[in-house]
């Protein structure tokens, strides 16, 4: 995609990163996650907890979005220090990617992942880790793509009562 730009994420931005959320989920999960859980996601509730989210920010969360030339925000993704649990660890954590589904396939995923790698390298992480639903074979491809690889750790997760466990990737930084 040429003429993409990085940036960081502004209050402005919320509506649109919501839209970008709940239509990746609607769109990454189908077939994954209960139909009705993708169906009940709201962008207005989505749009408050991203507001909410960057006023109490401390600094260590780091929100970026993609813009095309036209200036229309086609992704997002959030990173910052690993959580192992309630504790930060050493390594950095992407703790989401989301492009919107008209973008996929145009390079705002990858800017957004090398992007968010370069920045937990600065702000001197070792590793990136991220967790990625087991069965989201697009999305194993593309972590793949970039470098990363599945390094054991699993973690349950359920939605609706329907087991989706997830897998961690890692790569150096």
């Amino acid at each position: 995609m040429t003429g993409l730009r990085i940036r960081e994420m502004t209050p402005a931005d919320c509506d649109r990163v919501a839209e970008i959320r709940v239509r990746g989920w609607q769109h990454a999960y189908r077939g994954l996650i209960p139909q009705s859980y993708l169906d009940g996601l709201s962008v207005a509730a989505d749009a408050e907890r991203r507001r909410a989210s960057l006023t109490r920010a401390d600094g260590g969360v780091v929100n970026l979005v993609a813009e095309d030339a036209g200036g229309e925000v086609v992704g997002w993704a959030c990173h910052g220090p690993y959580r192992d649990g309630e504790v930060l660890s050493a390594d950095g954590e992407l703790y989401a990617l989301y492009v919107h589904p008209d973008h996929v396939g145009r390079g705002a995923g990858r800017a957004l992942l090398a992007e968010s790698a370069t920045r937990c390298a600065a702000a001197g992480h070792g590793r990136l880790l991220l967790w990625v639903l087991k069965e989201n074979v697009r999305a194993r491809r593309f972590y793949e793509r970039a470098g990363l690889r599945p390094d054991g750790a699993q973690e349950p997760f359920e939605v609706e009562g329907v087991a989706v466990p997830e897998v961690r990737y890692a790569r150096p930084l």
